[in-house]
Parts: C-alpha cells; structure tokens; sequence
C-alpha cells in the first residue's frame, strides 16, 4: 500500500457538493482506503480569471493501484461528475490532480510526479499543508515551506472539517 496525495477542486454547479462527493468516490476506489481530506477552502481562479472562485480541498489515500491506475480512475471520477475537457485552467464541474505518491518519482507526458506545479499554487498547498505541511516533496521541498512564499492572498478556509485519521 502506498500513499498518495489528490487535489480536489469545482468551481461550477456546487462546488462544495463536487468536492465532498468526489471524496466519497475516492474513499469507494478498489484497494484504496481514504485516511483523512483537508479542510474545505474557496480559492481564486488561476490561469484565466474570468471564471468563479474554485471550492479546493486535498486527500489522503492508501492505495495499492500503481500511479497510472490511480490517474485513470481519477479521471473517470471526473468523467462521471460530467467533466469536460475544454480549456486549460478553465471553469470545471470537478477537477482531480494526482500530487504525489509516496516514494514514486515519474516524468511523462501522461503522468509527473510528484505533481510539478505544487509550489506555484496556494489551492493546492493550502489544503495539502492541513494533511502533510511536513512532507517534502522531490525537487521542490517541504510543503510548509512552500505554502510560506506562496501568493495565498484571496483563500478563504470554508470549514474546520476533517474526516477522522
């Protein structure tokens, strides 16, 4: 079993619903136990910003699907809660990014992990950081680090809720 890190994010229809419901479809993926999710944080749009603010959140997993597995059945979750593909960074109904894996390092063009844009992204580190501000991730540091430098002007912690560890 290996850990492994998602980002959660909606920022159409209710997001909040998207984020929560796309939690419970992680926690229902085969030889995959959801150990705890983030709190919930309204963020900014990034990339385009003639958009609505994004509901953010981040999971936790204990997974024995490999890392291409893992990505496969997130995207399906996505497909399922009626995402389309349309523009990069655009509005999106559900978005799921696999972050990190615990020991994996991959460069592809499907798959790169850890994630390489986590530094630059206070949606993602702000909720990372309420599961792991200590984990460092390969080639870019410690979450809690990065998440000090970052922009995170403009988030907004929606809740204090966490599932249990």
């Amino acid at each position: 079993m290996t850990a492994a890190y998602v980002a959660l994010g909606s920022n159409l229809g209710d997001p909040r619903r998207q984020v929560l419901d796309a939690v419970d479809a992680l926690a229902d993926l085969p030889g995959t136990r959801l150990l705890r999710r983030s709190r919930l944080y309204r963020t900014p749009p990034w990339g385009l910003l003639e958009q609505p603010s994004f509901v953010n959140a981040a999971a936790l997993l204990e997974t024995s699907l490999q890392p291409h597995a893992l990505l496969e059945a997130l995207l399906a979750i996505e497909q399922r809660a009626g995402r389309v593909r349309a523009e990069r960074n655009g509005p999106r109904i559900l978005d799921l990014d696999l972050l990190h894996m615990a020991g994996v390092q991959l460069g592809g063009a499907s798959l790169t992990l850890p994630h390489p844009r986590i530094a630059e992204r206070a949606f993602v580190l702000l909720p990372l950081a309420d599961l792991a501000p200590d984990l460092v991730l390969p080639g870019q540091g410690r979450v809690a680090d990065l998440l000090a430098v970052v922009d995170a002007q403009g988030c907004e912690c929606l809740d204090e809720g966490r599932l249990a560890e």
